[in-house]
């Protein structure tokens, strides 16, 4: 059966997740609602495991033909966001593993041999701020769960149109545990992912990316098209609140999606909107995806991100200003 991983993967996500919900060990660890959160009670954080276990369980059948810079990475942030889930690990430890994902990403890939070294830094600073900002967008019900189903279902659609069925099944992969995933995370949310989900997530979106692009699937801008939605809004807000000189590393609520809900638009509308807008923006990337500069669809996708952050951005003044 050449769809047996995806459906493999869905399964055994959906399992794992069933399981954890009715032990007392997989709701022990709990998302305690903070200054940044949405939600106003504690909510198991542990549904990351489930993705990752579902789309290993998926990757099994193709465990040879995956290069050891895309699963290792992702298997160590895994470990190291699980543990963070469980103890609360100090920043300066986080990040260290970001950044040596992200440059195992880069050695591994032989992007630099390829392309030169400013391409492989370019590469190095993008791996490390996908696997920050996936984190950073995961804090709404349904969201980043999925975000992954549109993004990694895209992923695999053009490695399909590119004749390249392995790549596909390792995104179609990804994708079918988000399924399973986002049954119990949409609004009201049963599990979260927790940063064991999000940033190995984070990475993937990355490191499969990239792998796409040095195998000829697609051009370098399909990724970053993508998954645009979740890579404006994060950087928007960076940018934003280091040009005001906030503390980038302070928990808060100012990303567009959580201006949003707060404004009453609620988090399973603001879910279905993403999804709007990534499968907008997902059939641009996909009718551009060799073009060497996809004028037409960068313009698109411009006009469906920025025309809802304006709206967000007055409404949120004028509630203010009230």
């Amino acid at each position: 059966m050449p769809y047996l991983p995806p459906i493999v993967a869905m399964l055994v996500a959906a399992v794992v997740i069933t399981v954890i919900l009715r032990s007392k060990y997989g709701q022990a660890i709990q998302d305690i609602p903070n200054d940044r959160s949405l939600h106003n009670t504690p909510v198991p954080r542990t549904g990351g495991i489930a993705l990752v276990l579902g789309l290993s369980a998926g990757w099994s059948f193709l465990a040879e033909s995956i290069p050891w810079w895309v699963w290792l990475p992702c298997l160590m942030l895994f470990v190291v966001s699980l543990l963070d889930d469980i103890r609360n690990l100090p920043v300066k430890q986080r990040l260290f593993a970001h950044l040596t994902a992200a440059a195992l990403l880069v050695a591994g890939s032989g992007v630099a041999a390829q392309q030169g070294w400013l391409v492989a830094l370019a590469v190095f600073l993008y791996a490390a701020w996908m696997i920050d900002l996936y984190n950073f967008m995961d804090g709404s019900d349904g969201l980043a769960g999925g975000v992954a189903l549109f993004g990694f279902a895209c992923y695999g659609i053009a490695s399909l149109l590119a004749h390249d069925e392995m790549l596909a099944l390792l995104n179609f992969s990804i994708a079918a545990a988000a399924l399973s995933f986002l049954f119990f995370n949409f609004h009201p949310a049963r599990i979260f992912m927790g940063d064991a989900g999000s940033i190995p997530l984070g990475y993937l979106a990355a490191a499969l990316g990239l792998w796409g692009w040095l195998r000829g699937d697609w051009s370098v801008w399909f990724p970053l098209l993508t998954f645009s939605p979740f890579i404006v809004d994060a950087t928007v807000t960076l940018v934003k609140r280091t040009l005001r000189g906030a503390k980038i590393t302070e928990a808060h609520r100012e990303h567009y999606y959580q201006r949003a809900v707060q404004m009453g638009l609620g988090h399973r509308r603001v879910a279905l909107v993403e999804y709007g807008l990534m499968s907008l923006i997902g059939l641009a990337a996909l009718s551009s995806r060799n073009a060497a500069f996809p004028v037409l669809a960068l313009l698109l996708s411009s006009g469906v991100l920025v025309l809802p952050m304006v709206w967000i951005e007055r409404r949120w003044i004028m509630k203010e200003t009230r």
